[in-house]
């Protein structure tokens, strides 16, 4: 029998057929069951815009950055003493992390938070002696339960990816007469940024989330403006709609930020400012050198 005798059979993928049908089928019960709901749709735009909620969005926005950012400096300090050769500063830095990620992010923020009970002064020296009910406010101390957990998990973040550049990069650096803190910042970092910066992102995402927890104890973000308003109205469903509403503007914002942030320090990227300086830094004492 000749060759184009033989019947071309179109493969048929009936798995992905039914899955696609019943996937269609769940997301129009779905639909179907919203759309029969008691919720008043038309009054969730108009929370968006409430003052309360634009007060809970700014702070929400404000005490994730901030408790990310300080967590972030704490963390790569940790995470240096925890490489350390001294053996105090390696066991401290092991205790920290076991102490802050140990402990529940509420039960932190809550400690902090009544924390005159046990000290009704903070001294110290030449710096600061103020009531500890006045230094530690509901902000402050969500910002030290947030910042202070998430510091440790960045610590344990930062040495991975300090671990992920290979030792022969140090010893070049050593070679060439560079010292131990131009070798981080010029050699290791920037090689470590790669492993560095995805779960950093996805932590600022969690941040942005957890900052709600702050909500127990009086701090006016997205939830407790959410329900400030609910209080008063007593439409509880389409206030939580609003406040879901700004939580996936600022995640999306945020999610789009750490996107571009990684292609800019993706292995071989030629383009981007960042990989340019890094580079640069990275080959200037080799210039210098052969001077």
């Amino acid at each position: 029998m000749a060759e184009s005798e033989y019947p071309i059979v179109r493969l048929r993928h009936w798995g992905r057929w039914i899955s696609g049908i019943v996937l269609i089928g769940l997301l129009g019960a779905l639909g179907f069951a919203l759309a029969q709901a008691k919720i008043q749709y038309d009054s969730v735009p108009e929370f968006l815009w409430y003052r309360v909620m634009a007060v809970g969005l700014f702070n929400t926005v404000v005490l994730a950055v901030i408790a990310q950012g300080s967590a972030i400096v704490i963390g790569i300090v940790v995470a240096l003493m925890r490489r350390s050769a001294n053996p105090v500063a390696r066991w401290f830095a092991i205790g920290y992390i076991w102490l802050f990620r140990g402990l529940p992010v509420l039960l932190q923020i809550l400690i902090w938070y009544n924390l005159a009970l046990v000290f009704d002064t903070i001294s110290i020296p030449f710096l600061i002696h103020e009531q500890t009910n006045v230094l530690i406010s509901a902000f402050v101390a969500a910002l030290l339960g947030l910042a202070l957990n998430e510091s440790a998990y960045m610590a344990e973040i930062v040495r991975a990816g300090l671990n992920s550049v290979d030792s022969g990069q140090t010893e070049a650096a050593k070679s060439i007469g560079m010292t131990p803190a131009a070798t981080l910042r010029r050699v290791v970092l920037p090689q470590a940024m790669r492993v560095i910066i995805p779960p950093t992102g996805n932590d600022f995402i969690n941040m942005l989330k957890g900052t709600s927890m702050a909500s127990v104890i009086g701090v006016t973000e997205l939830i407790h403006a959410a329900n400030n308003i609910s209080s008063h109205n007593l439409l509880v469903m389409e206030t939580l709609l609003a406040a879901a509403i700004w939580y996936m503007v600022v995640v999306t914002v945020a999610g789009i930020g750490q996107h571009y942030l990684e292609r800019s320090f993706e292995a071989g990227t030629a383009s981007g400012p960042w990989s340019r300086a890094t580079r640069a830094l990275r080959t200037a004492p080799l210039r210098r050198a052969s001077v």
